[in-house]
């Protein structure tokens, strides 16, 4: 089984996503580091500007500790760094979207949930073989539905597999997306 990566949103722990992860797949092992950015005394994975603006120099630098984390966790907990599938929220989400466009292969996959473009690449990665859910919410306040189409673009255009869900809410998460998430997985990494 591939060890889930749990990556929680703004204001969020490590504590947050376990309990969606285990849902997703009970028999992975779960790491889930705490976001070492702070706005406001809530953490975050990586600084903005303002709502929906990314710090991009941050962004770039966040992304590569992630990657040297996962790395380096896989090296101290004898996991399979190639089978590492990211369940993200928010911020989670867009910081695994960053993992995905700028570190391909640091992530067999991803569930992305109400994630934006973190940022557009100037060359595509190769992402045959990742396969990624998108799950967003149409009336999201904090992500417009154009960012979220644009991820799904790049990443189709980096050939991972995407598969978009729509639902009918706004930024907060409905228990049939982690039953869905939960079948997604199933079928992409049983």
């Amino acid at each position: 089984m591939p060890t889930m990566l749990a990556l929680h949103g703004t204001g969020g722990d490590e504590n947050d996503l376990i309990p969606l992860a285990k849902m997703i797949s009970p028999t992975s092992a779960v790491l889930s580091p705490r976001g070492r950015v702070l706005e406001q005394g809530m953490p975050r994975f990586f600084r903005r500007i303002a709502e929906g603006i990314f710090d991009l120099e941050d962004l770039r630098l966040r992304t590569g500790e992630l990657a040297g984390f996962i790395a380096d966790s896989a090296a101290r907990y004898k996991f399979d760094p190639s089978r590492v599938v990211a369940v993200g929220y928010s911020n989670g989400a867009n910081i695994a979207g960053s993992l995905l466009l700028s570190h391909p292969g640091v992530l067999a996959g991803g569930i992305l949930l109400r994630p934006m473009v973190p940022f557009e690449p100037d060359t595509l990665p190769d992402l045959s073989g990742t396969h990624v859910l998108l799950s967003a919410g149409r009336h999201d306040p904090l992500i417009p539905p154009p960012s979220t189409e644009r991820l799904k673009t790049l990443l189709e255009g980096s050939k991972a597999d995407v598969t978009l869900t729509w639902h009918e809410t706004g930024h907060s998460l409905l228990p049939r997306e982690m039953e869905q998430a939960a079948r997604w997985f199933g079928q992409h990494f049983s």
